[in-house]
């Protein structure tokens, strides 16, 4: 199987306000470029793109193509289920969605410090053993974002999975918080097949700095910034792909380009990358990556990442056209959705988010910022 996945979690939109409005059209086209380039690997889970990643994959690939022909990972999100019995309904009902019989890979959504225990209590690790045994899966395992220690204690407990989920890219990879070379070296003491996930960090990794752009560009002109972050981890042994949440057309065209024949980062390649990560921790800005799942359950309905994302650019560009109308794209954001100084403080924002950001802090620090 080639190195590249294709994660469906940032589906192209026809309202921008609504990320259940896929572009259906268009994802047939990227599905359709994808899968004739020979890449066959597919992940999307029930809340990626407002519950429309599902339908849109069963569109997309399920109905045009032999279900033997590509590889398909589906995952349990713990924050729809209240209790252990609902759990087979909602593997039964993913399955129906899809219009598949059976998953190539399932895996438990988002362990970590928060979710582990209530997997534990709902005996999901083996629910979805069982899913296996009955042949509704093939493999298990699970998506991590966490410490290592966390990680280490549920190889230990569980050690019948048959791969993790991690995140790993050069940014996070020396990070305290997000811990990617130790979680990576935890699942391969446990001789675990790793899948990458957020390997371009929600799109971070194309939108560096100028100076960290300008020392990969002068390296390579013709290789695209996201080549630099997915052949970086999928150069790491135990690897059996990597995730990209691809959102156009272009972007599958790229991908697929260099990952067709597929070469590693060359050892000087790395030591740019450890430099362009100098430069990136130099800016003031906030590690969000847009996956959203702060959203989900904002009593406030604050658009936090896209209020992350407008903080962002205003640390790190020197656009001064972009920055003159920065009140306006906030009070647009505002219009639809509450300010960041809505937040009432609630922390289950931090409870979702996958980054272990302070979300409340930051939010103040927007609110003092723009409004």
């Amino acid at each position: 199987m080639k190195k590249l996945g294709f994660g469906f979690m940032r589906l192209p939109v026809l309202d921008e306000n609504d990320l259940s409005t896929v572009d259906i059209d268009t994802v047939k086209k990227m599905v359709e470029l994808f899968m004739a380039r020979g890449f066959t690997y597919f992940d999307t889970a029930h809340r990626y793109n407002d519950e429309a990643s599902e339908p849109a994959l069963r569109e997309a690939l399920v109905k045009p193509y032999p279900r033997d022909s590509y590889v398909l990972a589906n995952k349990i999100t713990l924050n729809y289920i209240k209790s252990a019995d609902e759990q087979e309904a909602f593997f039964k009902g993913q399955l129906s969605i899809c219009s598949v019989e059976y998953f190539d890979n399932y895996l438990i959504h988002n362990m970590g410090a928060v979710w582990y225990p209530v997997a534990e209590k709902f005996g999901t690790f083996d629910f979805i053993k069982r899913m296996r045994d009955e042949g509704y899966t093939r493999k298990i395992g699970f998506s991590f974002h966490g410490t290592a220690d966390v990680l280490e204690e549920i190889l230990k407990a569980h050690a019948g999975v048959d791969f993790v989920q991690l995140q790993i890219n050069y940014l996070d990879w020396e990070d305290s918080g997000i811990q990617s070379r130790k979680c990576y070296e935890v699942a391969r003491k446990y001789d675990k097949q790793i899948v990458v996930m957020e390997p371009v960090k929600g799109g971070t990794l194309v939108n560096l700095p100028d100076e960290a752009e300008a020392l990969l560009k002068n390296a390579e002109q013709q290789a695209s910034l996201a080549s630099w972050a997915i052949r970086y981890a999928a150069g790491l042994d135990g690897v059996i792909t990597v995730l990209s949440g691809m959102s156009t057309t272009e972007q599958v065209a790229d991908n697929t380009g260099y990952m067709q024949d597929f070469k590693p980062l060359t050892a000087h390649e790395k030591f740019l990358v450890a430099q362009a990560v100098e430069i990136i921790r130099s800016k003031a800005t906030i590690a969000c990556t847009n996956c959203r799942y702060c959203t989900a359950e904002c009593p406030q309905n604050i658009a936090i990442p896209d209020f992350f994302n407008l903080y962002n650019n205003m640390k790190r560009l020197k656009n001064t056209s972009y920055l003159a109308n920065q009140p306006v794209y906030y009070a647009n954001l505002a219009k639809t959705n509450g300010k960041a100084s809505a937040c009432v403080r609630c922390g289950i924002c931090e409870k979702n988010c996958p980054q272990n950001l302070l979300i409340r802090e930051l939010l103040q620090k927007v609110a003092n910022e723009m409004e």
